[in-house]
């Protein structure tokens, strides 16, 4: 799969933006690998990944680096009214190059991948690969930063920017090394195709509205006020008897209490210092 760069990553992402939420899928290798059986540029999910799970069945190399670029476009990487190989992600299109400026034995890329791609299913295919090829394989997960929403025609300034630095990260982290397996694609956790922020809203709202005031109408419309008052309305819930039934006790017991206290009878005499209990000893 000796292939040129423009005929893979780049010819292969003009037109690119048929599809809101798709995003490119991009593996590659140093190692030489069989070409797949499907080179389509519009795939599923499940295409490209049994696609890759069959290059990587051989283990072709030591380290992989699973690169997830959350809202990613076929678009961010090649400039689609630019001349014919102009690439906006230097170092991406630089990974498939070595330091000798000899292509990468393996490049394979989808345009527009329908449905997101799950890094924990090829990371658990790569693991099970290498190790009945009696191999530990080296896995490293790169989380890019979320790329901002693209405008009508994809050139926002902020999104341009990020691009560039989550390019120039990438860059740095494979620039020491001289064997590996790079796969780069939109995690279904992270991806977030672009949605308006005001689609949608307004009409719930007054759908909402006419609802309520409706509503409204057919209850006043409905009322009757032929009925007795008690078949109406309730007054007495069961919370209401419950209370009144424990303020009944409480009064009772209160009200015990207070007559053993009223019958208690104390004497005059007992107060009296003549009569009282010290006199009587005073006598004996």
């Amino acid at each position: 799969m000796h292939l040129s760069i423009a005929a893979t990553l780049l010819a292969c992402t003009s037109g690119v933006q048929a599809f809101v939420d798709s995003s490119p899928f991009i593996l590659f290798s140093t190692s030489a690998l069989a070409p797949t059986s499907n080179s389509a540029q519009l795939q599923t999910s499940a295409q490209v990944l049994a696609s890759a799970k069959e290059l990587l069945s051989s283990c072709p190399t030591d380290r992989y680096f699973l690169v997830s670029q959350p809202n990613l476009h076929a678009a961010d990487i090649r400039r689609a009214n630019g001349p014919n190989g102009q690439c906006r992600t230097r170092n991406l299109c630089g990974v498939a190059q070595n330091k000798k400026g000899e292509l990468s034995k393996t490049i394979y890329s989808v345009a527009e991948v329908i449905g997101q791609v799950s890094g924990q299913s090829l990371k658990e295919h790569i693991q099970t690969a290498c190790r009945a090829k009696g191999r530990e394989a080296q896995i490293d997960r790169v989380e890019l930063r979320h790329l901002p929403a693209a405008g009508e025609d994809d050139e926002s300034e902020e999104r341009r920017i990020l691009l560039e630095d989550n390019d120039m990260e990438l860059g740095k982290l494979l620039d020491v090394l001289d064997e590996y397996t790079i796969i780069m694609f939109s995690d279904p956790n992270e991806f977030k195709p672009y949605q308006s922020d005001f689609s949608g809203e307004e009409p719930v709202h007054m759908d909402l509205k006419r609802w309520s005031e409706s509503e409204f109408l057919s209850r006043r419309d409905g009322n009757s006020t032929h009925k007795p008052l008690f078949e109406k309305y309730q007054f007495f819930t069961p919370g209401i008897f419950m209370a009144l039934i424990v303020i009944l006790i409480i009064l009772s017991i209160l009200g015990v209490g207070l007559r053993a206290l009223a019958s208690l009878e104390v004497s005059y005499g007992a107060f009296d210092k003549e009569m009282g209990p010290a006199a009587q000893k005073k006598q004996m």
